[in-house]
């Protein structure tokens, strides 16, 4: 038995992942709504009980993902074999791109051009499977798995060049 992981969604809460370690112990991390994260370490004895819980910002999220092999997403991604089509980019977000200071959703980037937005780097943090409410800095890197058409036109989208036709 390798590591198992149970995703639930928590009504008006948000989403609990628990996981279960080769070894038997048991932890959740509960993604709430308002972007806070819990990380439950449950007691060993009774698994119902939680022996640890702590309250994470994102920030903290994020720092403890990248020393748990956050910053290995871009080395997993380009693992990708390029003979099925896709390649994996890591775009930038310059200054007079008209999505600077405006949320990922405004890109419409998945449905103009069939590219997944699966992190944006930022100061040296990894941000993974950003949502459409997150909002780009000038700076960014965004990083894409797509076809080389594709990525770019997302390319085009992102520096303002490519005409919305949505």
């Amino acid at each position: 038995m390798g590591v198992s992981i149970t995703t639930r969604s928590l009504p008006g809460i948000g989403v609990c992942h628990e996981i279960t370690l080769k070894e038997g112990s048991r932890f959740a991390i509960v993604t709430r709504r308002s972007g806070l994260r819990d990380l439950v370490v449950y007691d060993k004895a009774d698994t119902d009980e939680a022996r640890l819980d702590l309250v994470l910002e994102e920030s903290e999220a994020n720092a403890i993902a990248e020393l748990l092999g956050g910053p290995q997403i871009m080395n997993t991604l380009k693992a990708i074999d390029d003979t099925k089509g896709l390649v994996v980019q890591q775009l930038p977000l310059n200054a007079k791109s008209p999505y600077a200071g405006r949320p990922l959703g405004d890109t419409k980037a998945r449905t103009r051009t069939s590219v997944s937005i699966v992190a944006v780097l930022r100061d040296n943090e990894v941000h993974p499977s950003p949502r459409p409410d997150y909002v780009l800095h000038a700076g960014d890197l965004i990083a894409v798995v797509g076809t080389e058409d594709a990525i770019e036109k997302l390319a085009a989208i992102l520096d303002g060049t490519e005409p919305d036709s949505s």
